[in-house]
């Protein structure tokens, strides 16, 4: 028997479902949508376990199936889409990918590497190469701290602190262990989940958010290099994909910014408040450089911030302006004043992402739209669009292996230029994976919204959550 790669036994069990005859009709039975998101939940997870960096256990920066990686950078790591994998390996465990013991073993190897590697004030650059622990530059001057990706990073953290932080409640396998009693090893477990708990505590406690005030001033900025200082020169304001780093930094239990950080820099004293409309839908923030953005800026923040019924004072429903966006893009789409091939409204969504010439952030306006469709945006927005995100999954599903492979949907493609690339980048999975997840039982969004510090960080800014 010729080996089956361990993807593929899932795939060839649907199949078998799907192809079972409606004895009135004589139709094919599609596959459920819970059978759907399964599938595709399962296979993006395997990107961050089968296809993890085996020194690290982190995320590769990308994975090409077509063996080319013209930066030479297969070995290379990314801290937010690390943060991202962290999740979704979360999810794995809670059903039952993985075992209990596995999950834990991969875990306390990401975080053995995180405390030795290379970090800046305590905050992670965007890559390491995954073999030495290293900074990758990610550009000439940005060799040091980011701490956007930090707080992606750090978000993926904190919900594996409350997932571990008393021992999670999933039962021990029998080959977890191969000798001693089950209540033994379930007892070792929880110890080793417990010290996990602490040693992810400290990452958390370590990152001096401060610091990166630039001075004590009242604005966040997103580099430090410890050769450029800050020549990036970036200081972050919204709307953008940067609004769990403010929570988080006014959350932190050690080096917490006081609110006016989030109050002067992120929300510039109010501008950020700016309604408007775009395809005739309805928005109410500004949106940095663009009437709507891409959809991964309606993603990065809420992985484990759960947008349900969250508000402050610059948003009455951070939830509906997300959905708003998703929709947004949806309507720009389905309309397509460029009138690519695909496009419609089972083939819609715009983000960052691979693109037919390189990489770009693709936005819903004729400037900003290469005819390029990238599967993360549409479904990782299932929690704002499940109807219509569901109707996406399953289009591309049936479009078969040009666009679905081992890890998941490949990053991107363009019907206009029959242009189907076997490549995937981390950023753009885990967000994948992590949403379902939401949709499905909202696990992610329990634990992260579960931790004390999150809690008191978003008191602090003046954050509520409406039933």
């Amino acid at each position: 028997m010729k080996h089956i790669p361990q993807y593929l036994f899932p795939l060839f069990f649907l199949l078998l479902l799907g192809g079972c005859k409606n004895s009135k009709s004589g139709s094919t039975s599609p596959l459920t949508d819970d059978a759907l998101m399964d599938t595709v939940q399962r296979t993006t997870f395997n990107y961050f376990w089968e296809g993890a960096e085996p020194n690290s256990g982190l995320a590769p920066e990308r994975i090409h199936m077509d063996g080319i990686y013209p930066e030479k950078d297969q070995n290379v790591v990314t801290s937010g889409g690390s943060g991202f994998g962290i999740m979704a390996l979360i999810s794995g465990i809670d059903r039952g990918y993985i075992t209990r013991a596995e999950g834990l073993a991969r875990m306390e190897k990401i975080v053995s590497f995180l405390e030795k590697a290379d970090r800046f004030h305590g905050a992670y650059p965007h890559w390491w190469y995954g073999d030495t622990g290293k900074v990758k530059p990610f550009g000439q001057k940005d060799n040091g701290g980011d701490l956007v990706e930090t707080a992606f990073l750090i978000q993926g953290l904190l919900a594996a602190h409350q997932y571990y932080v008393n021992g999670n409640d999933k039962g021990v396998s029998p080959k977890d262990y191969s000798q001693g009693d089950s209540s033994q090893a379930d007892s070792t477990l929880t110890a080793r989940e417990q010290s996990l708990a602490r040693r992810i505590d400290t990452l958390w406690r370590d990152v001096d958010w401060n610091f990166y005030r630039q001075g004590d001033q009242n604005v966040l900025y997103w580099h430090w290099s410890p050769e450029y200082g800050w020549a990036m020169d970036f200081p972050v304001h919204g709307y953008n994909e940067c609004l769990i780093m403010y929570i988080l930094a006014a959350a932190s239990p050690t080096h917490g910014v006081p609110a006016t950080v989030y109050h002067d820099g992120w929300a510039q004293n109010g501008a950020i408040v700016e309604p408007h409309k775009v395809e005739g839908i309805e928005l109410h923030l500004r949106y940095q450089g663009c009437e709507a953005g891409p959809l991964f800026w309606a993603h990065y923040s809420f992985l484990g911030l759960d947008p349900t019924g969250l508000k402050d004072e610059y948003c009455a429903s951070y939830f509906d302006e997300m959905r708003n966006l998703t929709l947004i893009n949806r309507a720009y789409c389905i309309r397509n004043p460029k009138h690519w091939k695909g496009f419609g409204v089972d083939c819609w969504g715009l983000t960052a992402s691979y693109s037919v010439n390189g990489y770009a952030a693709h936005i819903p306006n004729e400037k900003d739209d290469h005819g390029v469709i990238s599967p993360t945006a549409a479904l990782s927005s299932i929690v704002y669009t499940p109807e219509q995100s569901l109707a996406v999954m399953r289009h591309l599903y049936e479009m078969g292996d040009k666009v679905f492979g081992p890890y998941g949907f490949y990053d991107a493609f363009s019907e206009t230029e029959n242009w189907y690339p076997k490549r995937y980048l981390a950023i753009d999975q885990g967000p994948i994976a992590v949403m379902i997840e939401n949709y499905r039982t909202g696990l992610l969004w329990k634990l992260f919204m579960s931790h004390p510090d999150v809690q008191a960080g978003l008191k602090k800014l003046g954050f509520s959550i409406s039933n």
